[in-house]
């Protein structure tokens, strides 16, 4: 039997409650949502970090951050300074490590075109897509967004927008270049790395799709909601000067407008598939690299019911969309609340690709194929999380465990040791920590067996705080 062809969308920044089918009311997914309904939809599908380049090494190398390297995102100048509040960041790689064997690497071993379009944020030139095992690569650098907007030239180093009609969106460019390598293929199976610059700042919309959805927030009686509150100051030094802004409803037009055009991109991509007649042989997987972004930087989206969002510990900063099609596999409309993470994805796509596993590669994922095909657990105890940094949208360093139902966090600042039943508690108010204390010492000692075993940098004390001098 032929391979069959992998599309693999990964979104930047699309929270748990972006999309039709996992509940949002106010955008619109309508090929997304049919995806779903062709697929598998994931309930607890989390990704690696609470930020984006940590979430992108897992991915491709089926390992923790803390086990690559790369624990927190990566500047365009491959620079980025520790940040400070009580504690300073730790230090971590730069780039995606050439030592690492991709999963397009290997996909390409085993007779793939291997193809990368869109977001790479994985180092510089010398660790581009092209490096990591890819054949082709659109639009993939060092850089994490299009600092210069989506509207062309979009100054994106590999990707300049010069050679497109002035004002041309990123995302139907891409969109565009995605589904004529679809219909251009011959002859051998192909792997499509989609990774989109959609939905990261600067949130920008194409103007009628804006106004559609300023006429919706009005309608709905959106554009009348508080939907910002304030919060406390930011707790490290960078930013101590701003204050936490928590979005709490969904209904900003112009990053509605985003989320439909990233869908109607997708919907091109996934018509190329179906027009060449490679829908039966063809799997798409979706999802995204972190949580929306509820809490900074205009806080264009909510979460909720999940706490907090991007840069957080919290299930709003982790907790993701995934859905899978796998034709023949999975069953249409089907729903699966085991929890899983990123780096499953490495030996997932081998065993669906036909190809033998490695183990000593992909050593921090589990293959998720048996519950595509119906299966109802994994051979996993538990997920780990690491990200000793302050997160630029208020988060402090930490790192957790989830088992089970049961999540504990650990707060690196204070010590602080958070307990909760996701599945009695979504939402994470109700902290269990005293009430269950054989439950914090089990997780608490799994969680630093797991961190010493694969040396996990733990911030120290920064000795110019000063906490009088904090704003608050």
């Amino acid at each position: 039997m032929a391979k069959p062809n992998i599309v693999f969308v990964l979104l930047d920044d699309l929270g748990w409650m972006d999309l039709g089918c996992y509940g949002s009311e106010f955008y619109e997914t309508p090929n997304i949502d049919r995806l779903a309904a062709q697929g598998m939809r994931f309930t607890d599908a989390c990704a690696a970090s609470p930020v984006c380049s940590p979430t992108r090494a897992s991915i491709l190398t089926g390992k923790y951050p803390a086990t690559v390297g790369v624990t927190d995102w990566i500047d365009w100048g491959g620079g980025c300074h520790p940040r400070r509040g009580k504690l300073v960041d730790v230090p971590y790689l730069k780039c995606l490590p050439l030592a690492e064997k991709s999963i397009a690497a290997a996909l390409r071993a085993g007779g793939y075109s291997t193809w990368h379009v869109g977001k790479w944020h994985l180092g510089g030139a010398d660790t581009y897509p092209e490096r990591h095992g890819f054949d082709v690569n659109i639009g993939g650098c060092e850089w994490g967004c299009p600092l210069n907007g989506y509207f062309s030239p979009w100054e994106i180093p590999v990707l300049p927008g010069h050679d497109v009609p002035e004002g041309t969106y990123l995302t139907d460019h891409l969109g565009d270049r995605a589904a004529a390598l679809i219909r251009d293929s011959v002859g051998k199976p192909f792997f499509l790395n989609l990774s989109l610059y959609q939905v990261h700042t600067p949130i920008e919309g194409k103007p009628e799709k804006v106004a559609k959805y300023e006429a919706k927030a009005k309608a709905m009686g959106l554009d009348k909601l508080d939907a910002i509150i304030d919060g406390e100051p930011f707790p490290c030094e960078d930013n101590k000067h701003l204050h936490i802004q928590r979005r709490v409803v969904q209904s900003d037009p112009v990053y509605a407008a985003m989320i439909e055009s990233m869908d109607e991109n997708l919907g091109k991509v996934f018509a190329a598939i179906d027009e060449t007649g490679q829908a039966d042989n063809t799997i798409v997987i979706f999802t995204s690299d972190n949580g929306g972004l509820a809490t900074a930087e205009g806080s264009p989206t909510s979460n909720a019911p999940l706490s907090e969002g991007k840069g957080w510990m919290y299930e709003g900063g982790t907790r993701e969309p995934l859905i899978v099609k796998w034709p023949g596999a999975t069953v249409p409309g089907s729903v699966c609340s085991v929890p899983v993470t990123s780096p499953d994805f490495y030996p997932t796509m081998l065993e669906m690709a036909g190809l033998p596993l490695m183990p000593l590669q992909h050593t921090d994922g589990v293959s998720i194929a048996p519950l595509l095909r119906g299966g109802g657990e994994l051979a996993r105890q538990a997920i780990f999380w690491h990200y000793p940094h302050y997160g630029n949208q208020g988060g402090t360093p930490g790192c957790s465990v989830r088992a089970g139902d049961y999540k504990l966090i650990e707060f690196f600042e204070d010590g602080r040791l958070e307990l909760y039943n996701l599945r009695d508690d979504i939402e994470e108010d109700r902290n269990l920590a005293a009430a269950e204390p054989d439950i914090v010492a089990s997780l608490h000692a799994s969680l630093i067996e797991w961190r010493t075993s694969v040396e996990a940098k733990i911030p120290e004390s920064n000795p110019a705080f000063d906490a009088a001098a904090w704003p608050g």
